[in-house]
């Protein structure tokens, strides 16, 4: 067995190093046996911080309880940059910090990880690193099932290069390129998107504004941002993009989207698609090579993807689900599995059901039972059949089945699902569930065997199980499934087989009622959080959206009619990940006050003003004590209460608290108030 990390090195109660994400990001761990992944648990499942740089340890110790193994039983670790890259990252914050900051390299950080995590220590010599691109190329190649092929990988930068080209011959590589950092891509991108008011990690959201703009309008702007060289090359410009405040000033977060601010993605993606084609096409032609494979950040740009597919340039492309920095553990883990045991060649991909199950924790019904009396719950026989009549009705669930997914794609275990067909579903999910911006678009989830009917498939191609393509919807099916289709007529695809057996009983249940074998399919989770996990985070996420029921293993969940007091019997708590502390802030010229603010630890956690009731309360919180508890603990009479529990129910849709049962047996609390007096 292997272990594979990505992600930082700080644990989620100490901020020890706190690096910013531009070093490392979206920890992960992934646990291969003989070569095949058998677990792999991002940790923003586990910690609820999207694309935390944590340290990955409290995921090894997820995925090895998820297989029934031992960290006894792992013979070789691996992470996801070169030793002398991740001790120079070190070394550059021992700098930033300061005098009586410890001197420490990788091997002993890891080593000392692993032992407060598990109380073995871990010879050094059984710890791995593996070039950061490799990582990303060896994953896409392994699991494509293809001999010979060139293998792509695209990003922002990593140990920098922000990509390579290479071509791959029955198993090992040729290098033919590398793209240096000073010609990112993936940074080309981010830098841009800030003028749009976004930011690292936030490029998808302009992918999906990119079709409501015309990209002609400023076509001769990018222009002047890269030049097209011969050989497949590209230049960019990186210091160009601040002329960009010759066209528009910088859009804030919250205000609307004009016709400039479209018209600049849509030329942003088509730039993009222009540099990226232009290498790919070149390799093409100079290798004779009829596949691809593709990973890294950018590959996660969907639309892209979809232009390579359905250009016939290749006759089989394959872009790795988890191209994003979480599939570097993967291959990490994959690089390390070769040099052990280089006669054992890893299997295809087949599934990335791969996390938590949701059974992991005891029977469904019992752990849906602790949350009344805030919810109702029915066990039903045919769970398909009651869920696809809900669907049909024209009502909005929460789905959660099984295993957890590895990647950023919800593909029908941890997902929230609509009727795809009426286009107001598009507006209301984005409005009262996902709490985001109006334009952004929905996937489809469409049964294998009917994906041509309704999707412009490309040629010798029916599966697309991933969601990491966009392609057309067929012209005469626009109309039919308004809830998906985006405004240029196109959709990221998912086609679903018995593979996942229950959610393709699920579609075909919804197209008995229907004829429509579809169903709108995204990430199960709210603007404040990652997708979720266990059954808790599931109700959790019910609870403060709009989603009209919750569907978990084969219960249906409702909400229980309840006012205020019901959540008297619940207990409230803060995150290990959260802080509490006092600023002095000038609130005017002249005038300055203190005020005390609950916030997620880290470089870009949420924050939130707090009242002085509710601050007292939060002090006395725990998980063995109730709100009622709480509220008598700090003299709250009972025309007060509904002012906290209002302003903990804020708090806690927000992910700063936490809401729900008590818990029959104390656990150690951290200090998690910073401020004192």
């Amino acid at each position: 067995m292997i272990v594979g990390l990505s992600g930082g090195f700080d644990t989620s109660w100490q901020l020890e190093y706190d690096l910013p994400y531009c070093f490392l990001h979206d920890a992960a761990a992934v646990l291969l046996h003989d070569g095949e992944m058998v677990a792999a648990v991002e940790l923003e499942r586990l910690n609820r911080i999207k694309h935390t740089n944590r340290s990955a340890i409290p995921a090894v110790r997820a995925c090895l309880e998820a297989y029934g193994a031992t960290i006894d039983d792992v013979k070789g670790f691996a992470f996801y940059a070169t030793e002398d890259v991740i001790n120079e990252i070190l070394y550059t914050y021992q700098t930033w910090a300061g005098a009586g900051c410890e001197l420490i390299q990788i091997r002993p950080l890891l080593q000392r990880l692993l032992k407060e995590e598990f109380g073995r220590v871990i010879n050094p010599a059984r710890f791995h690193f593996v070039d950061h691109h490799m990582c990303h190329a060896l994953g896409a190649y392994l699991h494509s099932g293809f001999t010979d092929c060139l293998t792509i990988t695209i990003d922002g930068a990593g140990e920098g290069n922000a990509g390579l080209v290479l071509r791959a011959r029955n198993g090992a590589f040729e290098q033919l390129r590398s793209v240096p950092a000073s010609n990112s891509l993936g940074y080309l991108y981010r830098d841009v998107i800030r003028f749009l008011g976004y930011e690292m990690f936030e490029e998808y959201k302009v992918m999906g504004l990119a079709p409501y703009g015309d990209p002609a309008r400023f076509r001769d702007f990018f222009k002047t941002l890269y030049e097209l060289r011969p050989e497949g090359e590209f230049t960019i410009h990186l210091s160009r993009i601040p002329t960009l405040h010759s066209i528009l000033t910088p859009r804030r977060r919250d205000d609307p989207f004009t016709t400039l601010h479209k018209d600049i993605a849509a030329s942003l993606q088509e730039a993009l698609e222009i540099m990226a084609l232009h290498m790919i096409r070149h390799y093409r032609e100079s290798t004779g090579e009829t596949r691809l494979c593709l990973s890294g950040g950018v590959a996660h740009n969907s639309t892209l993807n979809g232009k390579i597919l359905l250009s016939g340039i290749f006759d089989e492309v394959f872009v790795h689900p988890a191209s994003h920095d979480a599939g570097g553990a993967l291959g990490a883990a994959l690089h390390t599995h070769r040099a052990l045991r280089p006669d054992l060649r890893p299997p295809t991909l087949s599934h990335l059901f791969l996390g938590r199950d949701i059974e992991a924790s005891g029977p469904v019904h019992a752990t849906i039972d602790r949350w009344a009396p805030l919810v109702k719950v029915e066990h039903v026989n045919d769970v398909c059949a009651a869920a696809a009549q809900l669907l049909a009705d024209g009502k909005v669930i929460g789905w959660v089945q099984g295993r957890s997914e590895f990647g950023p794609r919800a593909l029908g275990n941890r997902s929230i699902l609509a009727d795809p067909r009426p286009a107001a579903n598009m507006a209301r999910i984005n409005k009262m569930i996902k709490k985001r911006e109006g334009y952004r678009p929905f996937a489809p989830s469409v049964l294998e065997q009917h994906a041509g009917e309704y999707f412009e498939m490309p040629r010798h191609t029916t599966a697309l199980p991933y969601m990491t393509y966009v392609v057309p919807v067929r012209t005469d099916k626009r109309a039919l499934l308004g809830g998906v289709t985006h405004v240029d007529g196109s959709a990221r695809v998912q086609t679903v087989t018995q593979q996942n057996e229950r959610y393709y009983r699920l579609i075909e249940a919804f197209g008995e009622r229907t004829g429509v074998p579809v169903l709108l399919n995204t990430s199960f989770n709210n603007n404040a959080e990652p997708i979720v996990d266990t059954i808790d985070d599931a109700i959790a996420c019910y609870l403060t959206t709009g989603l009209d029921a919750l569907v978990v293993g084969d219960c249906v969940v409702s909400r229980a009619q309840q006012d205020l007091s019901a959540y008297e019997g619940m207990a409230v708590s803060i995150p290990e990940t959260v802080a509490i502390r006092e600023v002095d802030v000038c609130v005017e010229k002249g005038r300055r006050e203190r005020q005390v603010e609950i916030f997620v630890r880290g470089k870009h956690g949420r924050r939130r003003n707090l009242s002085e009731m509710t601050l007292k309360a939060l002090r006395e919180s725990n998980s063995e004590g109730t709100v009622g508890q709480l509220a008598d603990a700090i003299g709250i009479d009972a025309a007060q209460r509904g002012a906290l529990i209002d302003d903990l129910r804020e708090l806690w849709a927000n992910r700063l608290v936490a809401i729900g049962p008590v818990l029959k047996e104390r656990k150690q609390q951290c200090d998690h108030v910073d401020c004192k007096g």
